[in-house]
């Protein structure tokens, strides 16, 4: 994980999974929530500052009048030219029209990052795999619900399915 990575800003995207007040809040392993909204914020500011896109996830609870509190995401987190995506299953990818979106912008490098590990960024992860996207996986900038979901996420499925990177390895090649 300590290999620098030089990734074309047009052709790359940070997804940033389920970076809500009350999946943020929860208690995470091997760091809080809080610790990975500030990578993942870092992250964010550095793909837009090089012209790379922006996607936020937010899951809503389908078949509910009213979505619990705190399903926004994090207030500050999404900016414009960003592309917001909500999802009604655990992956980001069934029925949200990401995958047009990610193409309509030549997109063909995924950076994952977000809540949870094992959960949600590893479900959109095997669909984008599926997809034909290029997949590198920011370390730091997740959790899950326990320490082990988490390392074995990190450990055994993503090295299988791209590269496991932490956020100070993540750069942009000049054009």
């Amino acid at each position: 994980m300590t290999v620098p990575l030089a990734l074309d800003p047009a052709r790359t995207a940070l997804v940033l999974v389920d970076l809500m007040d009350r999946i943020v809040a929860l208690p995470l392993a091997p760091r809080k929530g809080a610790e990975v909204l500030l990578t993942a914020q870092e992250l964010a500011e550095s793909f837009r500052s090089a012209g790379a896109l922006v996607v936020l996830v937010r899951v809503e609870r389908p078949g509910v009048a009213e979505q619990p509190s705190g399903s926004q995401l994090v207030q500050g987190l999404p900016r414009e030219g960003d592309v917001e995506i909500v999802k009604r299953t655990i992956g980001a990818f069934q029925g949200t029209g990401l995958d047009d979106r990610l193409r309509e912008r030549g997109v063909t490098t995924l950076v994952f990052a977000g809540i949870a590990t094992n959960l949600g960024v590893e479900s959109t992860a095997r669909a984008a795999g599926d997809l034909g996207y290029d997949l590198v996986f920011v370390e730091d900038a997740m959790a899950a619900l326990t320490g082990p979901e988490h390392d074995a996420s990190v450990k055994l499925d993503f090295p299988r399915l791209g590269t496991v990177v932490h956020a100070a390895d993540v750069h942009f090649t000049r054009g």
